[in-house]
């Protein structure tokens, strides 16, 4: 599965997203993540049977296509929302936004 962001990453983006309560950025990372973990749980799963590898296979597909979209999202509400894509440092404005609980 293709990855445009790495674990250290997501990691720093919720890190940030923690510190200053800003929510759906970090919301959109763990999502990246169970997705990444529900993908690698059906190409490891054992299979059986001929049905049990078509149902791994499939869901696995539909991961690998939620993955790519989540991950667009992501980098789309980052640059909607000021991020420093290089170092993915949040903007210092959302900083100083009043947040919400987590």
């Amino acid at each position: 599965m293709k990855e445009q962001f790495n674990p250290a990453q997501l990691s720093k983006v919720i890190d940030q997203a923690l510190v200053y309560q800003c929510a759906c950025p970090a919301q959109v990372c763990r999502a990246i993540f169970e997705l990444r973990d529900l993908y690698e749980y059906q190409i490891n799963c054992a299979s059986d049977s001929v049905n049990d590898k078509l149902v791994h296979h499939t869901i696995a597909q539909a991961t690998a296509k939620a993955h790519e979209q989540m991950e667009e999202c992501l980098k789309k509400i980052l640059e909607i929302e000021g991020w420093d894509q290089t170092t993915l440092t949040m903007p210092e404005n959302l900083k100083k936004k009043p947040g919400k609980p987590l």
